[in-house]
This record gives C-alpha cells, structure tokens and sequence, in this order.
C-alpha cells in the first residue's frame, strides 16, 4: 500500500514538472523571438529567466529517483531529505535570481532603448504571465496536494518568471507611449526582485527547519495523543517525539498497558496504534511503539 502511494506520488512529481519543463522551453523560445523581432533588451532578458527556469525542473526530475528511493541498509530512514536538499537549491536560484535583477535594474537605471520596442515584445511578455500564473496555480495546488516541497518551490519560481516578465511588459509599453520614461522597466524590475526574494526565504524557512529536526506542530502531536490513546488497551501515552522524514512524520512515543498483560498482547496493542497513526495520523510515515506496564 505504501509503496503504491510512492509510486503514485513519484508519478504525480513527474507529471508536473516535465510539462513545467515543455513551458519553460517553449517560452523562453517564443520571447526570445519576440524580444529580437519588437527590438526589447528587456524581453530577451526575460527569455533568458525563463530558460533558468528549466534548470529547477530538471533537478526535480533527477532528484525525485533518489528521495524516493526505498530505505536501505545505509539509510534506514529512507532517503527523503534529500528532498529538502532540492527545495534549498531552488530557494538559492530563486534568490540569486532576484539578486540578478536587482543588480540589473540598478546599473543600467539611466540606460536608454536603443530602438523604441513594439507591441510583438509587449504581447509576448503579456502572454508569459499569463501561461507562468496559470502553472504556478496548477503546480502548487499539485504540491500542497501531494506534500512535496520542492514542487512547491518550483511553483514559486514559475510565479519569479510571471513577476519578472511584469516589468518587462511595462517596459515595452511605456517605451512604444512615452520614451522618456525609460527609467520605469528598471524601478518595476527592482520591486519585482524583493518580491521573488520573499518568496525564496519562505520557500527555505520551514525546509532549514526540517532539516534542523524540527518536530510536528502542536496541533499535530495533540492529534498523535489523542489517536494513540483511543486505542482499547492503551491506558496513557507519553514522550512523543516526531521528527520529518521527506513529506511526513516519523513518531517515537510510549504507552502505558496493564501489566498483567502477556507480550503477545501488549504486541498487538502496539501494533494496532501504528496503524491507527499511519492511517489515520497528521501524515506519519513511521511509528515506533516504547510499551511500558502500567
């Protein structure tokens, strides 16, 4: 059963990012061509964003083979971490991204068009935002659906492409209507940089502290008691400790049963909780029952 799920959650990863992938390719190609044909820097430049886009895609689909790869001898834990190491490496290209823009926008601030842009550029870069916003939403919904960070992380960097191609659409607009405000395309680019690097810090927060073996909220260890405890047989739980293991929780908790019980007896109880936690827990992968007499 388990191993269908991963089966299926693996699937589902690669599904989404290689269509993430074919998007990102045919439209770094449509704005480069549009970028040269309407005479835009900024449209070009865009294209350009996009075809880094394709970089993350590509981690993904390398990297879903390893963390999903079944626990071994070297790694009992399972390799799900590995993970968290690709969403941190999104998170790092998504804010040296948004250093790259604002680096951008910064130095060529009084830098004029050489040749007004035309309206090509500007439909171009009006149709990236569109197709990059409406991916995003599919693909995040994807990884909150399935619960898989670096999915997410890449939907967020599918929304970096939409923001960056904003400026470049007003870029183009402003340039073909009032040439001399130039300097607009360079002051919309730095927003849209601290916009994409908010979005790189909330991508790596909770990963670092995963990583960091940071626990189950609250509210998740309230619902591992209370489920450990309606268990027939189970008088008190305590010393639950849960760590992250890839996209769900590895419990460690004891139980207090009759002492008078047989082995045999307190082994099924404790076998009954795993399941109940696995089935019915706030996503727990793996369970480990301490059975203590009353």
């Amino acid at each position: 059963m388990q191993t269908s799920m991963k089966d299926d959650r693996s699937a589902r990863i690669k599904r989404v990012t290689l269509i993430g992938l074919a998007v990102n390719l045919l439209l770094s190609a449509i704005k480069l061509a549009a970028g040269i044909l309407g005479g835009s820097q900024a449209v070009i430049a865009d294209s350009v964003h996009s075809l880094s886009d394709s970089s993350t895609d590509v981690a993904i689909l390398v990297g879903v083979r390893f963390w999903t790869a079944p626990a071994d001898e070297r790694h009992p834990h399972g390799h799900g971490r590995i993970e968290y190491i690709i969403t941190l490496l999104i998170a790092a290209v998504l804010a040296a991204v948004a250093a790259g823009l604002a680096y951008n926008a910064y130095s060529s601030l009084y830098e004029r068009h050489d040749t007004p842009p035309s309206w090509v550029a500007f439909a171009a870069a009006v149709a990236s935002i569109a197709v990059k916003e409406i991916l995003y939403r599919w693909t995040v919904a994807t990884g909150r659906r399935i619960k898989s960070s670096a999915v997410i992380a890449n939907a967020w960097h599918h929304r970096s492409d939409a923001l960056s191609s904003l400026p470049a659409a007003i870029a183009v607009a402003v340039a073909v209507l009032r040439p001399d405000l130039y300097f607009i395309d360079h002051v919309g680019a730095a927003v849209v940089s601290l916009f994409i690097l908010q979005a790189a810090w909330k991508i790596a927060r909770p990963v670092l502290g995963r990583l960091a073996d940071a626990g189950a909220s609250p509210e998740e260890l309230q619902a591992i008691t209370d489920i450990a405890s309606s268990v027939q047989g189970v008088d008190t739980v305590h010393a639950v400790r849960t760590r992250y293991i890839g996209a769900g929780l590895g419990v460690d908790l004891h139980i207090h049963v009759d002492g008078a019980l047989s082995v045999r007896r307190g082994h099924e109880i404790s076998e009954i909780v795993t399941k109940r936690l696995i089935d019915d827990g706030p996503d727990v992968l793996d369970v480990v029952v301490h059975i203590e007499p009353r």
